[in-house]
């Protein structure tokens, strides 16, 4: 178990002054019976975070034949199975933050009274601010929430507008077990750009460490009138964010990351023993570094919605308050045990269920009534397991759009002509068959109000840019990309790789081209609308106006009057290539696309991408691509018909219907040049691994102006001929001699080309090298061992790949098996004596060698011996 460096603390330096008084009075005392050291005392600590109102009636389901349950029971359960475990004299049950807020409707219909009764009855003890606790405005929680909690609300980073006066309560200490234990909370200082602006304008934000430091001081420096504690927790509603690929890492590479956790780990004051994160819904537990000294502390993330319930244990010395040990890690929820037998063991979970069934017959009631209907499932990005990922496009982000622009556009609703969402707005999925106003609620649970504001196309632009998301202060937060939700009318290209601010490199609207300098009038929620989740560019917007009407209202209202809703599978954003902004009549271009298909549940694979040019009121077809893994090449010659001027290419999708408009401008092809072709051309010889035999590679490129045939001959006459073969496009053949060894020699290349009738025609030599194929042996091997007759035998296996037989041997650390001839297609079988009754994992090669010409080629092949 890893130890944390011990720290003096008020009782340490309390202590140190009583000796120091009493010293020569105790001399002879203490010589003939000394002091007997207290055992150390434990320090239980669970804690949750992003917890989200997440309350649920119990429920079962059963499969191969076990059940497993869920539902808020399980959850109280699983605190009170630990607190019982370590006696409840011992524990502290506290929170990290975001208990309400973005909840289900069983909660957020009675405006999470029902979540803050269930901590209440869990004896939750204080609980780090979250951003979430916020969303109705920094007024409902000091008025309205924190008097309905019995647990304290702690945010040291908090402060009253313009000052650094703290506006929340920074600290809580408790008794434990005998031992003072401080809490000290801090929210993220992304917090105005989670919430709507308007409801924490009396409010700053500071940097969340430093004033976890400045508090842990006070409690550390002996002074009992700034609070003092033996041991010191951080609360922080900040953590974490991983890769959105690979999920969270180590604490080593979370912290090579950078960023705010970064500094959590490596920068709060080592007067802190224990950390609890949240905020980013990541699951970790990490032997974090204390700074300054040895050892390390725990740091620990449960995830979200309660699925885990983080636990430190700390050992703690009574006489000195110095943490001597600890344990730490996130315990899941119990599964494997009805509800019935757990209220029987926890007589608490008794008013967990009452809260609980209360609450959800009253929502029943509210949010029971069917309010509109799908046709199949419409979802938000999914990522492996992750059915949340908000840095990926999806079908109901962009409903929501699209419900967004048409509720919104009626001029005295704000006549919106595009709608645009926040992906952290999303909550929940709509499944298959009808939906509730509680189902619609759980996507929409904010309660913002619908606005409308003018932004011009270059604003637009920069609404894109910021899905790259920096701070206020030019930082990069823990989620680094958020995929705003779009109507189907807006679309656009973009570069993943680009520099900040340059990543969007094409954007339409209804099919056009943006207009830079027009105004386009742009729905969303009021939250978008004050700048949330750093789209800062909508506090630009002109004509801002309210429609009157809050999400919930205009969301069930659009369900209303669309049933049957389907997913569409188009997407409003593809990643592609450097765009062409300017094609010669007759000329070849290529687009590379990528990222095609949506993550959301039932999103089929692409398989083709149609490409068409339009001019005016013509459309030419200009063929399909094939589309792998989401990506496609497409490549296309304009028609040397088409006329000089402006022109759009139409890239299509199949069968998502996704859409790539790529402005052009189409310029006059010149005239065909008459004389010799003119050609690129080139050969060489290169070896065939699989035969190992020399092939002779020859390439004409067309310089020309008009189509060209092309004939390569080789110096033993063989000849390859290509017809017709365009303007910057090539004619490629590979000659396969037969034979390992080719002397250096020429191919001629052959062009012609007719202009007016007259034909033109030049050759070209391209020389090509000698050449000798043969290479190092090629083949697979692998390794293992076995026990017989009470000793370990370690075993090699060989595959001659390769098209020459080759001498092969196993080599080991304990020697080396006898040299064997394997035949090409063959395959050999070695053993080495270890003689020992055991062994460790070990590695070894198998040596191939070969001989041709008098030349030897020699490789070799790593393998591994398991345990045995």
């Amino acid at each position: 178990m890893p130890h944390p460096a011990p720290h003096r603390t008020r009782r340490t330096t309390a202590l140190a002054a009583v000796v120091a008084l009493v010293a020569a009075p105790l001399t002879v005392l203490a010589v003939s019976s000394p002091a007997q050291a207290a055992d150390p005392v434990t320090v239980n600590l669970l804690n949750i975070n992003d917890f989200h109102g997440r309350i649920a009636p119990e429920a079962a389901a059963t499969a191969n034949g076990v059940t497993t349950y869920s539902g808020t029971v399980t959850f109280a359960a699983t605190i009170e199975k630990l607190r019982a475990e370590s006696g409840a004299a011992s524990t502290l049950f506290l929170s990290a933050g975001d208990n309400i807020g973005a909840s289900l409707y069983a909660s957020s219909s009675q405006q999470d009274q029902p979540t803050i009764d269930v901590l209440n009855a869990l004896k939750l003890r204080t609980s780090a601010v979250g951003n979430h606790e916020f969303d109705r405005g920094s007024s409902d929680l000091t008025d309205r929430v924190e008097p309905a909690a019995d647990f304290s609300y702690l945010g040291a980073n908090v402060y009253q507008k313009g000052t650094t006066t703290p506006a929340l309560k920074a600290y809580e200490t408790f008794d434990v077990n005998g031992v003072t234990v401080g809490v000290i909370g801090a929210i993220t200082q992304e917090t105005p750009a989670l919430v709507s602006p308007d409801g924490i304008a009396d409010l700053d934000f500071g940097d969340p460490v430093d004033a976890v430091n400045r508090v842990a001081e006070e409690l550390s420096d002996g002074d009992a009138t700034n609070g003092e504690a033996d041991v010191v927790v951080a609360e922080y509603h900040e953590g974490a964010g991983g890769d959105s690929t690979t999920g969270v890492g180590t604490i080593d590479a979370e912290i090579a990351r950078g960023g705010v956790f970064a500094k959590i780990a490596t920068q709060t004051s080592a007067e802190v023993d224990a950390i609890f994160t949240g905020h980013t819904h990541k699951e970790y537990a990490f032997d974090g570094p204390v700074p300054g000294g040895t050892g390390t502390r725990p740091i620990v993330q449960t995830g979200s919605y309660g699925d885990n319930v983080g636990q430190i244990k700390l050992s703690v010395d009574p006489d000195t308050g110095d943490v001597t040990g600890y344990t730490k890690g996130n315990v899941k929820r119990i599964a494997n045990v009805a509800p019935a037998t757990l209220i029987g063991q926890y007589p608490v979970l008794a008013d967990v269920k009452r809260i609980v069934d209360a609450a959800v017959a009253k929502a029943k009631e509210i949010g029971s009534v069917q309010v509109g209907s799908t046709d199949a499932a419409i979802t938000r990005a999914q990522l492996g397991t992750n059915l949340d990922d908000r840095a990926s496009e999806s079908t109901l982000g962009n409903l929501v759009g699209n419900a967004l622009r048409d509720t919104l556009a009626p001029e005295r609703l704000g006549g919106a002509e595009i709608g645009v969402v926040n992906p952290g707005g999303l909550r929940a999925d709509l499944d298959a068959g009808p939906v509730t106003a509680e189902e619609a609620n759980n996507v929409l649970p904010f309660a913002n109000n619908l606005n409308t504001t003018t932004l011009t196309g270059a604003q637009l632009k920069t609404m894109l840019e910021q899905q790259w998301q920096t701070n206020a202060d030019g930082t990069v937060p823990s989620r680094a990309f958020l995929q705003l939700g779009l109507s189907d009318n807006v679309s656009y290209t973009y570069d993943p790789a680009a520099a900040q601010g340059s990543h969007v490199t094409s954007l339409s609207i209804g099919g056009e081209p943006v207009d830079p300098a027009r105004g386009y009038r742009v729905g969303t929620f009021s939250f978008l609308q004050q700048g949330g989740d750093n789209f800062r560019v909508f506090r630009d917007g002109t004509n801002p106006q309210d429609s009157g009407l809050v999400d919930f209202d205009g969301w069930v209202a659009y369900l209303k009057a669309n049933p049957g809703l389907e997913p569409s599978f188009a997407r409003r954003a593809v990643a592609a290539g450097a765009l062409p902004t300017t094609v010669e009549a007759g000329a070849a271009t290529t687009v590379a696309l990528s990222r095609l298909d949506l993550t959301s549940a039932g999103s089929p694979a692409n398989t083709s991408v149609t490409a068409q040019l339009v001019q005016g009121g013509t459309t030419t077809d200009l063929g399909s691509t094939p589309v792998s893994a989401g990506a496609a090449d497409v490549s296309l010659t304009v028609p040397a018909s088409a006329a000089a001027g402006a022109a759009t290419l139409v890239l299509t999708a199949a069968p998502s219907g996704t859409v790539v408009r790529v402005p052009l401008a189409v310029t006059a092809a010149p005239a065909p040049e008459t004389g010799p072709p003119s050609a690129q051309v080139n050969a060489r010889s290169k070896a065939d691994t699989r035969t190992e035999t020399v092939v002779v590679a020859a390439y004409a490129r067309n310089t020309d102006t008009v189509p060209l045939d092309v004939r390569f001959t080789l110096p033993d006459g063989t000849t390859k001929k290509f017809s017709k073969v365009a303007p910057g496009k090539a004619a490629y053949h590979e000659f396969r001699t037969g034979r390992g060894t080719v002397p250096a020699g020429v191919v001629k290349v052959a062009t012609y080309k007719y202009v007016g009738g007259q034909g033109y025609y030049k050759v070209y030599d391209a020389p090509y090298s000698a050449l000798t194929a043969t290479v190092a042996p090629r083949g697979v091997a692998n390794g293992n061992s076995y026990r017989a007759h009470g000793k370990v035998y370690l075993t090699g296996y060989y595959v001659n790949r390769g098209a020459q037989a080759v001498s092969v041997r196993l080599k080991t650390a304990v020697g080396d098996s006898a040299a064997r001839q394997v035949k090409p297609g063959k395959a050999a079988y070695f053993v080495v004596p270890t003689g020992k009754a055991s062994t460790r994992a070990s590695r070894g090669v198998v040596a191939a060698y070969k001989y041709v010409d008098g030349r030897g080629y020699y490789r070799e092949l790593p393998v591994s011996f398991p345990a045995r």
